[in-house]
């Protein structure tokens, strides 16, 4: 019996009032067709999506659990992006924090110690450097000119502009140059040579003022010239070279920027390139920095001073302000070696007729060259390559070299000077001549050519080579010694020699072998100017 209180249910589904619908969407609608406990299908089919949208507003775990398939090369990709954006603002700018504080205290340390201070210029940022070259006022005016002349915008001549300055502009860091560069050359050099000082004008490089522009003038015999050259001078300034072209490869280019040397395009006639190299040099010089130049252009070819070329100077020297504040000062200074590295490499090079090899013959040469000294080292058979001297000249005041010829050059025509600035030059590099060591083997391969076909007993090249040494010392050439014993120093030549088979010895007789006569020429030639 139905409690009172209670109607009964009936099992039919309930009216809907007139007028009115049930919403299928609409759940609480759904819920109430049916009693407790018990749902029709249609019900729950009603009724799901607002549970779906009820456990979304919940928190929607079901969503966030949901595997989502990323390609491998999008994951590659976005890791690597990550990984540079963790590097580029993290590890980076500390790691040039880094670097500069060591070169600060690099530069505090050298600073007691170099004769020539390092300048404010090369501690300028080269970012900086580079703008300053880009916007020069004459660079500005090539630029202008080039793209008239080429028809182009303005816009794409200015990029030309830039891209010549970076690279021309290099980046200099004392901690390298002073740190890693001169560990790297003072080993090298002390591996492959006996390396000496044979001269210097000591009093009159302590003469040259604290503020001057100072450039080391030189020939140039091999690539070691600017390893050995940095070396000896460490003492005294960090040299800034211009470097050819041949260096613009990875890594070594960034090395050598880091040694602050600057890359030029020999032989360029780019009238634009060669209005920004000149700014670069002009701005250089006029800012005290100590630089190093090879007025020859590049390598001896045949062991003799090539015919020098003087672009450079006149970039340093048009400028030149007589009674401006800083002198320019130009310090000759000559080098020789017992052997060249590039010896056979230029002498082929000089010979027009000759087939010149490819870069991978080049280098196949060259890593036979390196496996047979490591095998010679291995079997305890290698010996250093002799003897590299070089010798500091006296130093040439711009200042009072104008003063005594009542000189201007900013106000001489280009032709006159042209002829004043050669005649600066070819003077420097008489100077340079008179200063190249005469060493061991080029004495020992002078007299073993002079005697021709004939051999010679040890005794006899003694006797000649001391000969040949007084002829020279009364033409004021600077001879080097080694050990003070003239027994000794004929005896490392001949031994150089021979052990390189460009001598014969038999019975205690030496002959110069014919098919070797041209590389001996080549050392003959390097004091033939004496």
């Amino acid at each position: 019996m139905p409690h009172r209180g209670w109607k009964r249910r009936s099992n039919s589904p309930p009216r809907q009032p007139q007028g009115l619908a049930a919403d299928p969407g609409d759940g609480d609608a759904a819920l109430d067709t049916g009693p407790p406990g018990r749902h029709t299908p249609a019900a729950v089919t009603r009724a799901a999506p607002r549970a779906r949208q009820a456990g979304s507003e919940a928190g929607g775990d079901s969503e966030l659990s949901t595997t989502i398939a990323v390609p491998l090369w999008l994951a590659l990709l976005l890791a690597l992006l990550a990984a540079w954006a963790l590097l580029d603002r993290l590890l980076l700018p500390s790691v040039r924090w880094l670097i500069r504080s060591r070169a600060n205290r690099v530069l505090d340390e050298v600073g007691t110690r170099l004769r020539i201070q390092i300048r404010p210029f090369q501690q300028t940022s080269r970012r900086a450097l580079i703008d300053r070259l880009v916007f020069d006022d004459k660079v500005q005016q090539a630029a202008r000119e080039f793209a008239e002349a080429q028809s182009m915008p303005r816009e794409v001549a200015q990029q030309v502009v830039e891209n010549y300055a970076s690279e021309i502009v290099p980046a200099f860091n004392a901690y390298f140059y002073f740190r890693i560069g001169y560990w790297i050359g003072k080993r090298v050099s002390r591996l492959l040579y006996r390396v000496r000082i044979g001269y210097s004008d000591e009093e009159g490089l302590a003469a040259v003022p604290a503020d001057a522009t100072v450039v080391f003038v030189m020939n140039h015999r091999s690539n070691m010239d600017y390893v050995l050259a940095a070396y000896l001078a460490a003492e005294k300034a960090a040299l800034s070279y211009a470097v050819g072209e041949w260096a613009r490869i990875w890594p070594l280019q960034q090395v050598i920027r880091s040694m602050g040397a600057y890359f030029v395009r020999r032989g360029s006639g780019n009238a634009l390139y060669r209005r920004v190299l000149e700014r670069y040099i002009a701005m250089a010089t006029e800012a005290g920095v100590t630089q190093a130049v090879y007025p020859e252009g590049g390598l001896t070819r045949d062991g003799a001073l090539r015919e020098p070329r003087f672009g450079v100077l006149d970039y340093m020297l048009r400028g030149f302000a007589p009674d401006g504040g800083r002198d320019l000062v130009f310090i000759p200074l000559g080098l020789n070696y017992d052997r060249v590295l590039e010896d056979r490499t230029q002498l082929l090079a000089g010979n027009g007729e000759a087939r010149r090899p490819g870069p991978l013959a080049a280098a196949l040469t060259t890593l036979r060259f390196a496996g047979t000294q490591v095998g010679l080292a291995l079997r305890s058979r290698w010996y250093r390559f002799g003897y590299a001297c070089v010798n500091f000249g006296s130093p040439v005041s711009v200042r009072a070299y104008c003063a005594e010829r009542g000189l201007d050059f900013r106000k001489l025509s280009k032709e006159d000077r042209v002829r004043e600035v050669a005649a600066l030059g070819n003077h420097l590099m008489a100077a340079v001549g008179r200063l190249i060591p005469v060493l061991p083997v080029p004495l020992v391969a002078r007299v073993l050519l002079a005697s021709g076909p004939v051999a010679l007993s040890e005794f006899e090249i003694k006797s000649r080579v001391g000969a040949e040494v007084e002829r020279l010392r009364s033409r004021g050439a600077q001879v080097y010694l080694p050990r003070g014993d003239w027994d000794y120093a004929v005896g490392a030549g001949l031994r150089m020699l021979t052990l390189r088979h460009l001598v014969a010895e038999s019975g205690g007789l030496y002959r110069t072998l014919p098919s070797e006569a041209g590389l001996l020429a080549y050392y003959a030639r390097s004091i033939e100017h004496l």
